[in-house]
């Protein structure tokens, strides 16, 4: 049997601590799938405000108390903390870096509430965490095998690592990974400053004429992946949210590849999930019935009999599709159909969806927040979940939906291609409804496929059960990035 490895999986957010978006479910379901195989995986991030220690279980750790650490010409203080996620099998050892100026003060993630844009400083806020994870380790004598980061804000602790103290992490490797490639860590040229390496290293920074984080993700990493084999190939393309960067990856090719997301298959479970009242007996149309009406109920709508019930759980922003659905939306609602949503960002997509929402009490109802309980009764209590995604990484709500019998209706794009086979009625095969092109005809076409099908009770059914058995776990994928981790050494 092959030796275990040490792993440092740093993220920007890690669930249930915070969530935004399907990183955070991949730091926790991925950690402790590695865990599963044997190897020694810890996890770090940054304490938000909305994280709270009591319920998270989070305490100090003496030597990881008022670190000093250097941002541009200050010494900011860090107080790394400690906690665990587990699943019923194993558990994972979590780092959590504090400051009350950069992230506990505030009460946004990446972006002022107030404002709806990004912070000002984010550039200095994810220098500071990714110095805090490199101060962490060698404050611990702790210096992993490989060091795993995920997309641009962690993107620095590998230049950390690599030039800072090349002699104290020798022996270990480097893989950074790419949940969304249009989001980049763009900042003007002035912040190179504030993040202390040498002026011979800017260049693995610079891209058109900005500081791009991601970029030096790339370039620091020994191997670098994505969340699944055709969102690889999209973004090895130009395209319009590329930036140019593909560039980047077409010079690191021979390093570089797509490995399918799994999902925490214990948490998202129908049989035992802890945010579901009713849960899943082995009767189908009782457990989706059940779960309508609580759903139905939380969101303020009235039941209509024989309607199909749409979900969408989404950051609420160009990339997920939100323009499309707009534009679709008259059209769209005069469909026997009812549709939730729930989510939260760009506040003129929100205004817009609010005007929908006023013009159609009766069919659309909206939240706009983050809420993980929530989620798993939209799952459960939908008929179909829409994702009409600009482009997507992985789609790891195409396979909550599955599991807890939500048909898919979704734009066949990045890894949503990989996961969706439309349904043919006659032949009972099939786990979605799919479309190609990014326009409202197209979109409502799905829809009007979808309940077309759910009028015949005995197809759908086929078709619930048919996303039901699939197996979307990490077993597979985890062993693969073993492989990876390996191939380094």
């Amino acid at each position: 049997m092959a030796k275990p490895l040490s792993i440092l999986f740093v993220s920007s957010e890690v669930s249930p601590f915070t969530k935004i978006g399907g990183v955070a479910d991949v730091a926790f379901s991925y950690s402790l799938a590695m865990r599963e195989l044997g190897h020694d995986i810890r996890v770090m991030f940054p304490k938000y405000s909305q994280i709270s220690e009591r319920k998270n279980k989070i305490h100090e750790i003496n030597r990881l108390k008022d670190i000093l650490i250097p941002v541009g010409k200050e010494k900011i203080p860090a107080t790394v903390k400690s906690s665990s996620m587990n699943n019923n099998k194993v558990k994972v050892q979590a780092y959590i870096a504090t400051n009350d100026e950069y992230f506990e003060s505030r009460k946004g993630i990446y972006i002022d509430p107030r404002t709806g844009k990004d912070y000002e400083d984010n550039a200095e806020r994810f220098i500071f965490f990714c110095k805090s994870i490199i101060e962490t380790c060698i404050i611990l004598g702790w210096f992993p095998d490989i060091v795993h980061a995920n997309d641009w804000q962690t993107a620095l602790a590998l230049a950390y690592v690599k030039y800072l103290y090349p002699k104290k992490f020798a022996k270990t490797k480097f893989v950074f990974t790419i949940h969304n490639f249009g989001k980049q860590g763009e900042f003007p040229n002035l912040q190179y400053s504030k993040i202390g390496l040498p002026d011979s290293l800017q260049n693995n920074f610079l891209h058109q004429k900005k500081i791009n984080f991601l970029k030096a993700g790339i370039s620091f990493a020994d191997y670098v992946t994505t969340v699944s084999p055709a969102y690889a190939k999209e973004i090895l393309k130009p395209n319009d949210y590329s930036n140019g960067l593909h560039t980047a990856l077409e010079a690191k090719k021979d390093k570089f590849t797509g490995i399918m997301n799994g999902i925490d298959t214990y948490n998202w479970n129908p049989k035992i999930a802890e945010h579901l009242k009713t849960k899943f007996r082995g009767d189908i149309e009782g457990f989706k019935t059940a779960n309508k009406s609580e759903l139905l109920n939380e969101f303020d709508l009235k039941p209509k009999p024989n309607t199909p019930l749409i979900g969408m759980i989404s950051r609420i922003d160009n990339q997920k599709g939100f323009p499309l659905l707009i534009d679709s939306a008259d059209e769209l609602f005069k469909e026997n159909i009812q549709m939730v949503i729930l989510g939260d960002g760009d506040a003129e997509l929100k205004k817009k969806l609010q005007k929908i929402q006023k013009k159609y009490p009766d069919k659309l109802s909206l939240k706009f927040e983050f809420n993980e309980p929530l989620s798993h009764i939209i799952e459960a209590g939908t008929d179909m979940f829409l994702m009409p995604s600009l482009y997507e990484a992985c789609g790891l709500n195409f396979m909550y939906s599955l599991n807890y019998g939500s048909i898919p209706i979704v734009r066949a794009v990045g890894g949503l291609s990989d996961l969706a086979t439309d349904f043919i009625p006659p032949k009972n095969i099939g786990n979605s409804f799919s479309f190609k092109n990014y326009l409202p005809k197209d979109l409502i076409s799905a829809v009007k496929r979808a309940t077309q099908v759910y009028k015949n009770q005995d197809q759908w059914l086929s078709l619930v059960k048919n996303g039901m058995t699939a197996n979307y776990s990490w077993a597979g994928s985890a062993k693969k990035y073993d492989e990876i981790y390996r191939s380094l050494f």
